[in-house]
């Protein structure tokens, strides 16, 4: 299965030279936050995938103006092509703007979804804006990441954990990829393919 990941930038490659068929080879598309709403209605009107999407911090006009034909997993679990997805979209808290959470209130949403996690016998990819604290955040405030990822990543053992928040044109040692034990981390920050075997 071939999956396009995207995150806070607008890829020129998808959206201003875009040529016809360059999403032809996506299974699913996955958008982890910050993103035009038109830019992700013409990745999902171009392309043959289902999007799936999360709220980044900068996210504020979705409810005027939504993703069309996209599917926001916010506090969700679903099942695409045998993949179970959980969405946990938004930004630790830093300046009070919708979508930015303290560590309690991400803690309470993680812990609201222990059911729909005991339902599909655990998850395969979490999707966020941002990342783990530890793997890959940053050292300013706004992009810390969460603490309260770490035990849902140690208890449920996911494949990978998707996600944005951080730009890697921040500085030159922003890793792209990191593990954590049996747990993949993707920046997918612009674009990011993801082949995934056997599935």
């Amino acid at each position: 299965m071939k999956l396009l990941l995207v995150s806070d930038k607008e890829s020129p490659y998808y959206w201003d030279y875009y040529q016809p068929g360059r999403l032809d080879e996506f299974n699913l598309m996955i958008s982890c936050g910050d993103l035009k709403a038109s830019y992700l209605r013409f990745l999902v009107t171009m392309g043959r995938a289902p999007l799936l999407y999360v709220h980044g911090n900068h996210d504020l006009t979705y409810e005027q103006d939504p993703p069309e034909g996209c599917d926001c997993i916010e506090d969700k679990l679903v099942t695409v092509g045998g993949l179970r997805i959980l969405g946990l979209g938004g930004s630790p808290w830093y300046s009070g703007g919708d979508h930015q959470y303290t560590e309690r209130q991400m803690a309470r949403r993680i812990r609201k979804l222990r059911f729909q996690l005991w339902r599909a016998k655990g998850v395969d990819i979490v999707v966020t804006h941002s990342p783990v604290k530890g793997f890959g955040d940053g050292e300013d405030y706004a992009h810390r990441g969460f603490e309260c990822l770490l035990p849902l990543l140690d208890k449920y053992k996911p494949r990978y954990l998707i996600h944005g928040h951080v730009h890697v044109n921040y500085g030159a040692n922003i890793p792209r990829v990191l593990q954590r034990g049996e747990t993949t981390i993707i920046n997918a920050y612009e674009r990011y393919i993801l082949e995934i075997p056997g599935v």
